[in-house]
């Protein structure tokens, strides 16, 4: 079993090896403000164990000072920050320096871990920091397919990627659940993010889900059948943001000379009709639920009926949105600003993804987005209530 040195030790090393097919000039790009530059994850990353864990201690020394300003990313109460859509702007500190600093805090807290793991308080905010990385490794990948798959030479991530197998198997229909009263929530003696923590009861009416994902095949259909103009299936915000940024197909899907292709982290290649769908915006994947004369699961019913299908390939967007659980409270210190200031305006996904690291994803992760984003790993799953 590792221990938490090795654990440390393994997820630092992750990040740079997710960054070891990139070009210099690739870890500074941010096209869009929600697609950070991959040197910024990483110095990142760095600055949490730095700041929550070294910073005053009595033998520590700051790495460099002014790193405060340029990796904090929303903790108002450690301090101000490089506003977000401006981090691209960074071409100092180099991505030289950004290595370096990774080095110098990990020696630290090497050297620091027994000391570190003794303390049950300062263990469980390791695990945190580590948790942490896990999510921006997984923004590493998607931020970094982001900005390849936007560049007009498509270039490949990496030309020998693999895609995951497709694990999902055949079709099996729908899954039905009967009305009761359930319980959601973690409640187990493993590390959580607090948002799964306060696990209570909810009464569900009955109901089916779908065995697998939507397929690229099956959202084509819905594209072929005019889906994308049909004003009938869209929420207002949905179509109003359908018409303004003139959407007629998931990212990364491109029409060229009539066939379908799409961007993957191997490069450009002709659209898998079997593969489920990935990067579609909330507003895509009710439009089309509604298509379909269906619906999007609640989180509560996706929870309640997850051990009963395959999950993992593509955070599955519900029809629920980001609140606390009955009993939540912020943690106190700037840790408490890790979750709960943002339970407003966005969506529940629930799941995980092809690049979402092992042993990074369980049944009651809540995971949320606003719903016009789509540059993540998202897909449909589908419901239907039974009367």
């Amino acid at each position: 079993m590792e221990n938490l040195l090795q654990k440390y030790q393994i997820v630092r090393e992750e990040s740079q090896r997710i960054c070891a097919p990139l070009e210099k000039e690739d870890y500074v790009v941010q096209p869009i403000p929600d697609v950070s530059p991959p040197k910024w994850h990483l110095g990142h990353t760095t600055w949490f164990f730095e700041t929550f864990l070294l910073s005053g201690r009595d033998h520590y020394r700051l790495f460099d000072a002014q790193y405060n300003y340029v990796f904090n990313s929303y903790y108002e109460s450690v301090g101000a920050r490089v506003i977000r859509a401006d981090r691209g702007n960074l071409s100092r500190p180099t991505v030289d320096d950004v290595y370096a600093y990774r080095n110098y805090v990990d020696k630290q807290m090497e050297s620091s871990m027994s000391v570190l793991e003794a303390d049950p308080a300062t263990s469980k905010l390791v695990t945190l920091g580590l948790n942490h990385e896990q999510q921006h490794q997984e923004l590493l990948m998607t931020d970094i397919k982001y900005i390849l798959g936007h560049n007009p030479l498509f270039p490949p991530y990496e030309l020998g990627y693999k895609l995951t197998a497709n694990i999902l198997g055949s079709f099996g229909g729908f899954i039905s659940i009967d009305e009761g009263l359930y319980k959601i929530g973690y409640a187990s003696d493993g590390f959580c993010f607090d948002n799964e923590q306060g696990q209570h009861r909810v009464w569900l009416d009955a109901f089916s889900i779908s065995s697998q994902l939507v397929t690229n095949a099956e959202f084509l259909a819905f594209i072929k059948d005019g889906g994308y103009t049909d004003v009938r299936h869209w929420h207002a915000e949905g179509w109003e943001w359908v018409c303004q940024e003139k959407i007629k197909s998931p990212l990364y899907w491109y029409e060229i000379d009539g066939e379908w292709m799409y961007y993957t982290l191997a490069g450009l290649r002709k659209l898998d009709k079997e593969e489920p769908v990935c990067h579609i915006s909330f507003y895509e994947a009710s439009a089309y639920a509604s298509w379909k004369g269906l619906r999007l699961p609640t989180e509560a019913e996706w929870e309640v009926a997850a051990e009963k299908f395959n999950w993992g390939r593509r955070w599955e967007w519900t029809n629920s949105a980001y609140l606390p659980y009955p009993g939540f409270q912020k943690a106190s210190g700037p840790i408490g600003e890790y979750n709960g200031k943002f339970m407003v305006n966005q969506m529940v996904l629930r799941g995980a993804s092809d690049v979402t690291p092992a042993g990074h994803s369980r049944i009651t992760y809540r995971n949320f987005f606003h719903p016009p984003l789509r540059w993540q790993y998202t897909g449909i799953r589908l419901a239907k209530s039974i009367c």
